[in-house]
Order: structure tokens, then C-alpha cells, then sequence
């Protein structure tokens, strides 16, 4: 693994308001990163990233994340075609999370249960009884 080239974040105004990338990981070592399409905006999916996987997306253009089930490195869409072309990335204000905007090669999903979107259904309480159930979004 080659050296991130990430500096440490500086004070808070130099981590909010200066022009120095320096993403704040957390304990694991990840920043969550939330993957939107370029096009429409739709919200695709969120995904962790360690240094590595930040360098490599900055470095290639397509999006590689830290699969935290695996425990391993994951280019989005080797397998299945669906790369992530980052179009934009930006960062939160405490650079504790980053915002991708791609574009989607393939069948333009993203979710491993063949969606478009990893966030397909709602949360709501049951009228029932009052617990939290989930709904297909549209049905």
C-alpha cells in the first residue's frame, strides 16, 4: 500500500474554510462517501472509503471503495460493469464524509440486488401496531 497522500487535518477553520484536502477518517480508518448520479442527482448509494481507496478514485476517475464485509478493496462495477465514473467530488465541512456526483456504466444501476439505487425503500410505522416497517418506494 503506498503512502496516502492526505496531510493531517489542521485547526477546525483551517479544516472548514482552507483549501487543503485533508479528510478526517475515522477509528477504522474510513469516510463515508455517498454516491449521486451526475445526471439527475439521484441519491445511488453510500459507501466507505480508506485512504487507499480515496487515492485510488482521485488518481483513476472511477469510484473504489473499502468493502467493510469483505475487508477488502472494491473497484464499484469490475465484476458487474456498473464503474462510477466520478464526475465531481466534494466534501463535507468537517471533511468527514465526501459526496461523489458519477456517471454509471452498464445497465446504469448500482445496487447489488439489480437497482438502480441501493436506497429502494421507505421507513414507516405500521398503522397497526405502531412499528417501523419498510415499504418499496412507488409501491
Amino acid at each position: 500500500m503506498s503512502t496516502p497522500p492526505f496531510p493531517a487535518p489542521g485547526s477546525r477553520a483551517e479544516v472548514e474554510e482552507g483549501t487543503a484536502f485533508t479528510p478526517r477518517f475515522d477509528g477504522n480508518g474510513l469516510v463515508s462517501c455517498i454516491a449521486v448520479d451526475a445526471r439527475d442527482g439521484q441519491v445511488l448509494m453510500l459507501a466507505h472509503m480508506n485512504a487507499e481507496s480515496l487515492r485510488l478514485t482521485l488518481e483513476t476517475g472511477e469510484a473504489w471503495y473499502w468493502s467493510r464485509s469483505r475487508g477488502e478493496l472494491w473497484h464499484k462495477g469490475a465484476t458487474s460493469g456498473q464503474i462510477q465514473r466520478v464526475v465531481e467530488m466534494r466534501v463535507d465541512c468537517d471533511q468527514d464524509a465526501v459526496l461523489i456526483r458519477v456517471e454509471v456504466g452498464g445497465d446504469g444501476g448500482c445496487c447489488h440486488t439489480g437497482r438502480r439505487a441501493c436506497f429502494y425503500r421507505t421507513v414507516t410505522l405500521d398503522p397497526a401496531d405502531g412499528r417501523p416497517a419498510l415499504r418499496t418506494a412507488g409501491a
